[in-house]
């Protein structure tokens, strides 16, 4: 590991506690703000990846602790850890979140090919950054509502989703790029295309499970899109 990896992991590390503690403490009255937060904001850590020497530190390091770390704090743990973050909302949901990031990375950079790491930030996006503000938007204005296979979902909610991810999606896309991963040409077209089929996935995904089909589906196509077209 290098001394530049190690000054990465204390960053990540100390933004992490950070974005922990300001949930649990300043935004503990609004437990689905709180959630959300965190969702959000763990989730730009995808902005610090490029930085690691090797993708494996981010897995061993960061993903794959956080993972734990969460199973503790759902309702499946041994021992029982208070808090407002996972009890405001689905018992898995973060720790789905922080665990399907581990395994796409072990999946792409780790297994297959280090340059492919860019996929996993891509299906990352959805996740964190469309699923987020779809579920504040949608909370606060979201008047038109559908239901699939139980679930709940708004219509701004799902139209918010798609904007964001595809918006942010370019952001990404161009972001890696500019550090020098090689990754196909921006192609607006494909991006449109699959963030509408991620927000499909997350419609008619139910309770947290969106938090794994929403970037598995999405790393899936990221994957053919850079191999097969």
């Amino acid at each position: 590991m290098l001394w530049t990896d190690i000054i990465t992991l204390i960053i990540v590390y100390l933004y992490v506690v950070i974005i922990f503690l300001l949930a649990e403490k300043v935004l503990k009255t609004k437990a689905e703000v709180s959630r959300k937060f965190v969702h959000i904001m763990i989730g730009n850590m995808i902005f610090a990846m490029p930085f690691f020497s090797d993708s494996s530190i981010a897995f061993w390091f960061i993903t794959l602790p956080v993972t734990i770390a969460l199973f503790f704090l759902t309702d499946y743990s041994p021992v029982t850890i208070h808090n407002s973050i996972t009890e405001s909302g689905h018992a898995l949901g973060l720790f789905f979140y922080a665990g399907i990031w581990s395994i796409l990375l072990l999946i792409f950079p780790i297994l297959i090919d280090s340059n492919l790491l860019w996929i996993v930030a891509m299906a990352i996006v959805p996740l964190v950054y469309g699923d987020g503000f779809a579920a504040l938007v949608g909370g606060k204005w979201g008047t038109l509502k559908y239901h699939i296979f139980g679930g709940e979902k708004t219509l701004i909610g799902s139209l918010a989703m798609f904007v964001v991810t595809a918006v942010l999606s370019v952001f990404v896309w161009v972001i890696y790029s500019a550090v020098g991963y090689n990754i196909p040409e921006l192609n607006v077209w494909y991006i449109l295309i699959i963030s509408a089929i991620a927000t499909v996935a997350e419609a008619i995904s139910y309770g947290g499970i969106d938090n794994l089909t929403v970037p598995s589906v999405t790393a899936i196509l990221y994957y053919l899109v850079a191999n097969f077209l």
